[in-house]
């Protein structure tokens, strides 16, 4: 492949960032990290990036490649067209450091107040559990998220509204869903689901869902399900009835 640039936003915050060229070469195979390492080595060693695993597994080189939320190390350059500047953000739900490293630490304080996994007493007198694979393989996909964060930072409630006082975002209702939905889980967090992390403010736009690199079905399979476990808990109309006559109540 021909020398291509590269577009890359340069500065420490989001308001008083710009743009700045960088052209290198580009050989076969290379993903748009690559591409990165090499501008840091050639001509900009100063250029902030965060990365570790590069294979698509730790979640560390989340960023905006031609306006589109990816991995930079699992999107390789003979992907995207390159007979124009090939522009490189930093996400822009979350504050940022510098270039294109931002402040995540939000959403490690948030999943510190989810409440956490509670089990029931053990089945069998040997201390074990027992139950159905089918409640098993429900939760398995949710264990796949890799902390990315592009499905927070693609979540209109963060991006736009800044709602992160009051919002904890897909990546935590996807916690919220593995726990709660857990066949050995006796913790009940839909009064917090309601309150605390305010999943109201979603409207099921599944932005989310088309951003996540593990393909974890956010929306659909997390997302909604607590939504109707709320639904159920405190807007059905025989449930209220019964919560206004239960004794002690």
């Amino acid at each position: 492949m021909p020398q291509v640039t590269f577009r890359i936003s340069r500065g420490s915050t989001h308001q008083d960032s710009q743009f700045v060229d960088y052209q290198t070469d580009i050989t076969e195979g290379m993903v748009v990290l690559d591409a990165v390492h090499q501008i840091q080595e050639e001509s900009a060693p100063d250029l902030a990036c965060r990365w570790n695993c590069k294979a698509g597994k730790c979640g560390s080189c989340s960023a905006e490649i031609n306006g589109k939320p990816r991995l930079m190390c699992m999107t390789r350059m003979d992907t995207i067209p390159t007979d124009q500047p090939v522009t490189i953000e930093p996400m822009k739900a979350f504050p940022r450091i510098r270039d294109l490293v931002t402040d995540v630490s939000w959403n490690y304080e948030v999943k510190k107040r989810i409440k956490k996994f509670k089990p029931r007493k053990p089945d069998a007198p040997d201390g074990t559990w027992r139950m159905q694979q089918v409640d098993v393989d429900r939760v398995q996909e949710f264990r796949k998220c890799i902390e990315c964060f592009l499905c927070q930072n693609v979540c209109h409630v963060l991006r736009d509204h800044h709602k992160h006082d009051e919002f904890s975002g897909p990546r935590h209702y996807v916690y919220t869903a593995a726990l709660e939905m857990h066949p050995l889980d006796t913790e009940d967090r839909i009064k917090d689901v309601k309150d605390e992390q305010n999943i109201g403010y979603c409207n099921i736009t599944k932005c989310c869902t088309k951003v996540c690199p593990e393909h974890i079905t956010i929306t659909d399979n997390a997302i909604i399900p607590l939504k109707e476990r709320v639904g159920d808990e405190f807007y059905d109309p025989v449930r209220k009835l019964f919560r206004i006559f239960r004794p002690g109540k």
